[in-house]
Parts: C-alpha cells; sequence; structure tokens
C-alpha cells in the first residue's frame, strides 16, 4: 500500500496547546531535552508576537502507542483512549513542549534548578518595532506594572488587567492577538510504518544520525500499565538495582550490547531470521511476554559458557551474537543443562561460526539459518556444515596475527580458556577480567616468548607481525607478565619457575604447551615454539569441529 502524501495544516496555539493537554498529541521518547529552557522559550514567544516564522511542526498520525513523554514538570499528561489515534510530533519538540509549558504554566527542575515557565514575561514598555526583545525570562523587581506574565496573558480575561495596566490594555489585547491567531504550519503524515516514521525523525532530528533499532523498539514496547520500560529493562539487566539480584555485571557480561539483547528476545519470537523490518512488525504484547524468558534465556546460556567452556568474561566471546542461538537454545530447552551430546554439538557450532568469521556480515539472516541448526542439535542431531570448515590446518594459526577483534583469534583464546590455563608460578586458577581483555596489549595476554626477547634476536630479525601471532599467546595474570617474566628468554624464566614449582609441567599443558624440549623452549627456539604449539592448537580445535570422531 502505497504512503500518503503529507497533508499541511495551519493550527491556533490554544488548539496545540488542547491537543496536548487532553493526550491528543505526544512527544515521543527518542530525545532526553523535551522542553527548552526559559531563555530560548522567551525568544520563541518573542518570535510569534512580532510575527516571525518558527518553522513547521510535522505530527505522525498513527494508532501505534510509543515510549513518550508522560509528565512535564509539575504537569501530567492525559493517556489517549484505546484505539484512538495519537500524533506524534517528530519535527518541533522543543518548540511545541515550551509553548505548552509558558501556557500551562508549568514548573520543572533541572540540575537541581527550579525553572517556572510563569516567569517569562512580557515589557509593556518596549514595542515590536524595536529590535530588542519584548519578551524576558523573569519580571524585574519592584516592575510588577510594566511586565505582565505571558502565562497570565494566554490564561486570564481582559478584564483581570485593567486595575493593574490600566495604560496598556490596548497594547495587552494586540499582543494577546498576536499569540492566539498566529498560524503554526503543521505537516501531518498519516499511517506511515514506524520505520519509515522514525526514519523521518532522524534526518530531521539528529544530524543524519540514525535512530538505532534498540532506540526504535524502547519507544515502541513502552508500556506504562505494564510498567515495562526496554531501556530501563536493559539498564537493570547489565547491573541490578536490588542487591542479590542476578545481572550480566555480576556474570562477568556487562558488555553485551543492548542491541544483542533485542535480537534474543526477537529469535525467540519469530519463526524465522531477525531482520530489521521483522523486529519491527514485532507486537509490543509478544515482546513483553518474552522478555522474562529472554532474560533467563540470556543467563542460561551464560552459565554454560562459564561453567563447560570456561568463557568467564564477555570480552573473550568472538562474537556477541553467538549469545542470540545459545540463548534461543536455552528458551527451547525450557532452560535444561544439554545433554553429553548436546553440549558437544553446541561447542561444534561456537568453534566453527567464530573460525569461519561467520558473524562479520549477514547477522540477522545467519542467524535464521542458525537457528534450524539448533533446533538440530535441540533434537540431539548433528547439524550440517561445509566439510572444508571443520578441520583446521596448523599452517592456517601458526602465523596468524594476533588481534582481539578477529574472531579466528579470539576463538583460539576461547580454547586457550578452555583449558583451565594455571599459574606458571604456582598453578592457582586464573582470573580474567573483561577490563583486561579489551586491546591485545591487555595485561592478561602475554607473549610466551616476550616481544622485548625476539627484537633483541639479532640472528632472525623478527618482524612486529611475526612476534605477535595467536600462537604466541599465553593467559597469564598482571604480576607475571609485568614483574616476572617481562623481556627474559623462556629458558629462563620457565627454569626458574621450574624450581618453586614441581607441577609447573601440568601447568604447561593447561596453556596447550607440552615438554619444554619438543617445543624449543630449552634452547629459546621461537620457530620451533610456535610451530609446534600450532600443532598442538590445531589438533584440540579439530577435535570440537568433529565431535565423535
Amino acid at each position: 500500500m502505497p504512503i500518503q502524501q503529507p497533508e499541511n495544516q495551519s493550527r491556533k496555539y490554544e488548539a496545540l496547546f488542547s491537543d496536548i493537554n487532553e493526550g491528543r498529541v505526544k512527544i515521543p521518547q527518542f530525545q532526553r531535552d523535551f522542553v527548552w529552557g526559559k531563555d530560548r522559550s522567551a525568544a520563541l514567544i518573542d518570535s510569534l508576537i512580532k510575527g516571525y516564522p518558527i518553522g513547521t511542526f510535522i505530527l505522525w498520525k498513527t494508532k501505534e502507542r510509543l515510549r513518550h513523554m508522560r509528565d512535564l514538570g509539575n504537569v501530567s499528561l492525559p493517556e489517549p483512549p484505546s484505539g484512538d489515534s495519537v500524533s506524534y510530533v517528530l519535527d518541533g519538540q522543543q518548540r511545541l513542549t515550551s509553548l505548552f509549558a509558558v501556557r500551562k504554566g508549568v514548573i520543572l527542575s533541572r540540575d537541581g534548578v527550579e525553572i517556572d515557565y510563569r516567569d517569562i514575561a512580557i515589557n509593556l514598555d518596549l514595542d515590536t518595532e524595536e529590535e530588542e526583545q519584548v519578551v524576558v525570562t523573569d519580571i524585574p523587581a519592584d516592575t510588577d506594572d510594566t511586565y505582565i506574565s505571558v502565562h497570565q496573558l494566554l490564561t486570564a480575561e481582559l478584564s483581570d488587567f485593567v486595575e493593574q495596566f490600566p495604560d496598556y490594555i490596548k497594547k495587552i489585547d494586540y499582543y494577546r492577538q498576536r499569540l492566539t491567531t498566529y498560524d503554526f504550519s503543521t505537516i501531518v503524515i498519516d499511517g506511515y510504518p514506524i520505520d519509515v516514521a522514525c526514519d523521518v525523525f532522524t534526518r530531521i532530528n539528529t544530524g543524519g544520525k540514525p535512530l538505532t533499532l534498540f532506540e526504535i523498539m524502547v519507544a515502541k514496547t513502552y508500556d506504562h500499565e505494564k510498567e515495562f520500560d526496554l531501556s530501563r529493562e536493559y539498564d537493570h539487566l547489565i547491573q541490578s538495582p536490588v542487591e542479590g539480584q542476578k545481572d550480566l555485571t555480576a556474570a562477568g557480561y556487562d558488555t553485551v550490547p543492548n542491541v544483542t539483547v533485542l535480537q534474543c528476545t526477537a529469535a525467540i519470537i519469530l519463526p524465522g531470521d531477525i531482520k530489521r523490518k521483522e523486529i519491527l512488525k514485532i507486537e509490543k504484547a509478544d515482546f513483553i511476554e518474552a522478555w522474562s524468558e529472554t532474560k533467563k534465556g540470556i543467563f542460561s546460556a551464560i552459565d554454560w559458557l562459564r561453567s563447560s567452556m570456561n568463557v568467564s568474561v564477555s570480552m573473550l566471546l568472538p562474537y556477541n551474537t553467538l549469545l542470540i542461538p545459545l540463548t534461543y537454545f536455552f528458551v527451547k530447552n525450557k532452560h535444561k543443562p544439554p545433554t553429553q551430546k548436546q553440549d558437544a554439538l553446541l561447542k561444534q557450532y561456537f568453534f566453527w561460526a567464530a573460525l569461519t568469521n561467520r558473524y562479520t556480515s549477514s547477522v540477522e539472516t545467519k542467524i535464521g539459518d542458525d537457528k534450524k541448526r539448533i533446533d538440530q542439535i535441540l533434537e540431539k542431531e548433528p547439524p550440517k556444515y561445509p566439510k572444508d570448515e571443520l578441520h583446521i590446518h596448523a599452517d592456517d594459526l601458526a602465523w596468524r596475527r594476533f588481534s582481539t577483534g578477529d574472531a579466528f583469534c579470539t576463538a583460539v583464546l576461547c580454547l586457550y580458556a578452555m583449558q583451565r590455563p594455571k599459574s606458571f608460578q604456582n598453578n592457582g586458577e586464573l582470573r580474567l577480567d573483561n577490563s583486561w581483555l579489551q586491546r591485545s596489549n591487555s595485561k592478561n595476554y602475554h607473549h610466551f616468548f616476550p616481544r622485548a626477547f625476539l627484537k633483541k634476536d639479532e640472528e632472525y630479525d623478527w618482524a612486529a607481525d611475526e612476534i605477535n601471532v595467536v600462537t604466541n599467546i599465553t593467559l597469564v595474570d598482571d604480576y607475571l607478565n609485568k614483574r616476572v617474566i617481562s623481556a627474559r628468554p623462556p629458558s629462563e624464566y620457565i627454569a626458574d619457575f621450574e624450581e618453586g614449582n614441581d607441577q609447573l609441567a601440568k601447568a604447561l599443558e593447561s596453556h596447550l604447551i607440552a615438554d619444554t624440549a619438543t617445543f624449543g623452549i630449552d634452547d629459546d627456539d621461537y620457530e620451533t615454539f610456535v610451530e609446534a604449539r600450532a600443532k598442538l592448537v590445531a589438533e584440540h580445535l579439530n577435535k570440537l569441529l568433529t565431535p565423535g570422531q
């Protein structure tokens, strides 16, 4: 069905005021600052009195119910009757709310300072022909007889001013007429789809920066009666205001973005893919109903990642997107832990997706395909994958440049984490932290052959990209990395650790490093180390990619 042409209308001050006051016009909550301060509001009223153009209001008429401004300072705005159309202001939010605030006499607090719009007044001693602004933000002391509140001007009878302003009655009447008869230019777009209406809003208000899908869905799914606010729900999911309640911060997954959580919910509701246009079609009631299950599913997925894979923090995830199919699995599995076979198949899927850089593009469509794979895992059936994508060659990773932005590298880090790496010093468990894993030079990432040591190797003259490879990375704590190992050769610092740790061989095994001689450690043979470790890492990855073989 073609979109209707916009309709040009002319409206008076009182009509616009009544539409807001009675709930027919709403301010969608896409922005924080809905109303100007007194300075700009006074300048706006001054422009009206002088007959200046103030721009056009654009209203979107729809039966959709969006998150919107419910209160303006001390004034509560009514809800429209259920089923009635509402006009949301797409352009002119601040101008319109400022006009309403002055007419209604709103009092609000901003940054701890009270703003009373009844204070905005007209200097009756000035004429509109003068360049000086006739509308001021406050009535000066001891000048009650020459300044009139704009709020009072618009709400009182003319006869009420005779006693106080006997010499200015004609001017007061003139100013009131200028305000009440001003023709406000208004464009109404009727029945536009929400994504088109939001595109209109974006182009007008945010300097070309589009509203995110999450921002649109926050507005669309808001429900006052059910006390559902997606923005607040996400904030509480990250960090709960209730002591003892589960949240992602406590789980070590506080970097999961809002769009991933939104897509987790959509994947549960929608039968296929999770394209933007399909998400925007989700009914508010369906979204709210699915929210609780989604949260439980996310926590179940994280519990599995932490317990079965030792991916204890979100910064180790190759893609945040991987939470979507995993959440889908646990919701459909009624939050029961996977069987041994399902566990192996989930790991196969996880590493296949990461090692093939699956979610670098076309995420929305690929999730639809991967939900089918998860459905097979739910039935304990192995999904189908391209055969050549289920095998890693040692040559593929031996000299692969290390970058935390590379899903392949992060998958290898997950493999390292799965081994539950132990401290070289005392075989203690390693603690990983999100704040240390964001950059490739993190304190948790130790080059087993230290960069400073290799840079001094005059025989081979190793390039930076040959030093900073994923097979040279081990996960250690900050103390060992910076203070004990530093730039020392492996033969030296490993020998020192061996003196104080008789279980060092087990610690090295937990880092996928076999005996020191075979791996070139005793002779500080870097090339031998890289190639030997690449072979061992590839063996472990291939076991995960081909469970049961």
